[in-house]
Formats: C-alpha cells, structure tokens, sequence
C-alpha cells in the first residue's frame, strides 16, 4: 500500500487538499444553492487532470511563488 509523506507539507500535498476542498465545497453548494456550482467541481477535475498530464497548474505556480516547496528535487524538475 502506498502512503504520502506527512512530515511536511509540500506543493503537492497542498494542492491536493486545495482540489479537495474547492470540490467538496462545490458540492455542498450544489446541494445547498443551485446546482450550477458543479461547474466549479467540473473545472477542478479538468484543472487537475491537466496538471496530471500537461504538468501545468496555475495554483501551482502560485503556490511556488508563495513559497511552497515540491516535493521532489530541482534536478527532477523542468
């Protein structure tokens, strides 16, 4: 079984709890106000499975120029 590092929190790991919770809460939202807040959830997915296959995400790069450190080192990165 695979489990994460948790001694830290690295760019990846926030943006996977960012990604869930923007779509948990565009679900809540859903439930609670107008269904068209799944659009937001929809947008989510397809940011993430851009991110997966492009490696591109703008919260990344927002997140590493807040600060956030990958987990991986520079020599494996772009």
């Amino acid at each position: 079984m695979y489990a994460a590092k948790t001694d830290r929190w690295y760019l990846e790991r926030i943006l996977a709890c960012i990604a869930g919770i923007v779509t948990l809460s565009s679900v809540v939202l859903a439930l609670i106000h107008s269904p068209y807040w799944l659009l937001l959830a929809a947008f989510t997915g397809l940011n993430e499975i851009m991110f997966g296959i492009a490696g591109f995400c703008l919260t990344s790069n927002i997140l590493y120029a807040l600060g956030a450190k990958p987990r991986l080192p520079q020599k494996y990165q772009r």
